[in-house]
């Protein structure tokens, strides 16, 4: 098995591991509409249903999901859509070791990345097409606005794209002006 569907998933649906190693098929949509994502469960038994919610998989993707969900993912409703080894969930150390995480990311040039580093970049890509605060806090599964904006990083591009908009306005109300709108009437 290969994780490139893992990390696909992880940076355009903002999920956490646990909760994409959690994830469940939900064979009625097949893609159409997403996935649910739950945190992993614990041993002892199965997650509560406050702790499911459903991720919007964007059309782009969904090309590139599904041959991982034919090649790897049972038909079963309770289906895993990511598995260790033994067809077990997905556990942070067996997918670390079997991916060799941090060779991998140190190959790719950034030492010191974490997986949870994705759902930081996801959210700020997410962040840059225009999504409310409260549209993002639903997409990460997050209660408070406090934990929703630490994800949120300002960027150079966004700032521009701001200054830009306000010249815009500027220049339209000068030219408004010039016009002669808000002259006074001749008498």
């Amino acid at each position: 098995m290969t994780f490139v569907t893992l990390l696909i998933l992880a940076i355009r649906t903002f999920c956490r591991r646990s909760g994409l190693a959690g994830a469940g098929r939900c064979p009625t949509r097949q893609l159409q509409d997403g996935l649910d994502a739950r945190t992993a469960p614990p041993p002892a038994g199965p997650v509560a249903d406050a702790d499911i919610r459903t991720v919007t998989i964007p059309d782009a993707i969904r090309r590139d999901i599904r041959p991982h969900l034919d090649d790897f993912v049972d038909e079963d409703q309770d289906a895993l859509v990511f598995t260790g080894a033994k067809g077990a969930v997905l556990r942070r150390s067996n997918f670390q070791t079997a991916c060799k995480w941090r060779d991998c990311v140190a190959a790719a040039g950034l030492p010191g990345f974490h997986f949870h580093d994705l759902r930081h970049t996801g959210n700020t890509l997410a962040s840059r097409t225009g999504a409310s605060l409260a549209d993002l806090m639903a997409r990460m599964g997050h209660a408070s606005t406090r934990a929703a904006l630490i994800y949120q990083h300002t960027a150079k591009e966004r700032d521009e794209h701001i200054a830009s908009g306000l010249s815009e306005q500027i220049k339209k109300g000068r030219d408004r002006a010039r016009s002669g709108h808000g002259q006074r009437k001749k008498r």
